[in-house]
């Protein structure tokens, strides 16, 4: 330890092959019990929160950066393989100017029961597909207040490498899960005490202001996906629609954008 590699096709390398195609990852990586940690600060992170890490490729210099890792992973028995950042990138695709990727076991997700005991704030994704505004999402949530996050069954995984980056490593800290069935889950969420409210461009929408000066106990708060925002089948269901206040020809913000500004608006006070 540490095992240098300079062949990029070596098999035991498998977990960090082709990081820059996404479709494949998304595929390999849920399937196979894994998601990728990168840089310091993120690896450093997954591992405080508990989880397990099956192995790490790191820059030869990351190996004194990350010396207490390496001498617990040597204990452990977990591999830590090192190489020229020409053989990295052969592996994994691109520059890995972050220094070190770790792959996690991905860990169980709890139950949307385990998820919002005790929650009052809660915020729910709606089938965005980039991982740039899931990891955004999660990490105003960590910021601002919010208690959770929840995911629609078509929504991005939080846990692929780009999203967890974005979040800096706060995926790890906010409790969340995916909900099974939408938008019949707003049914569970009603059942467990909350008021779900949509943000959403509709008509008989209430200001976000006006939502915020008497707010239920216990909300939780829908956001959009990026191009169709809310499906029609959600605004249906749902107990109200909120909308931000704006000026000037603006009429709708980024989703993670808008999420902090609802996050911050409607924290416990």
């Amino acid at each position: 330890m540490p095992i240098t590699i300079t062949d990029p096709g070596d098999e035991r390398l498998r977990d960090f092959v082709g990081l820059t195609d996404v479709r494949m990852r998304r595929l390999l990586e849920p399937a196979g019990g894994l998601y990728l940690a990168e840089s310091e600060k993120v690896i450093r992170r997954a591992l405080a929160t508990g989880h397990e890490p099956r192995a790490f490729l790191m820059g030869e210099r990351w190996l004194s950066d990350l010396a207490d890792v390496v001498e617990e992973a040597e204990a452990k028995a977990v591999p830590v393989y090192t190489g020229t950042a020409e053989v990295i990138e052969g592996i994994t695709g691109y520059n890995l100017h972050r220094g070190a990727l770790a792959s996690m076991h991905r860990p169980q997700l709890p139950s949307l029961a385990e998820v919002l005991d005790g929650a009052r704030r809660v915020l729910v994704i709606e089938d965005a597909v980039d991982h740039t505004n899931v990891g955004a999402v999660f990490r105003s949530a960590a910021a601002l207040g919010t208690d959770a996050v929840l995911v629609t069954p078509r929504c991005a995984d939080p846990l692929y490498r780009r999203a967890i980056r974005v979040s800096m490593g706060t995926v790890f800290q906010v409790p969340w899960t995916r909900i099974e069935t939408w938008p019949g889950g707003i049914e569970d969420l009603r059942a467990a005490g909350f008021t779900v409210a949509a943000l959403a461009l509709a008509p008989g929408a209430i200001g976000l202001d006006e939502l915020s000066a008497d707010p239920p106990d216990r909300l939780a708060l829908v956001l959009g996906t990026e191009g169709d925002g809310l499906a029609r089948r959600t605004l249906g269901r749902v107990d109200l629609t909120v909308t931000i206040p704006m000026t000037g020809v603006v009429d709708s913000l980024n989703v993670a954008a808008a999420g902090a500004v609802a996050a911050w608006e409607l924290r416990v006070r």
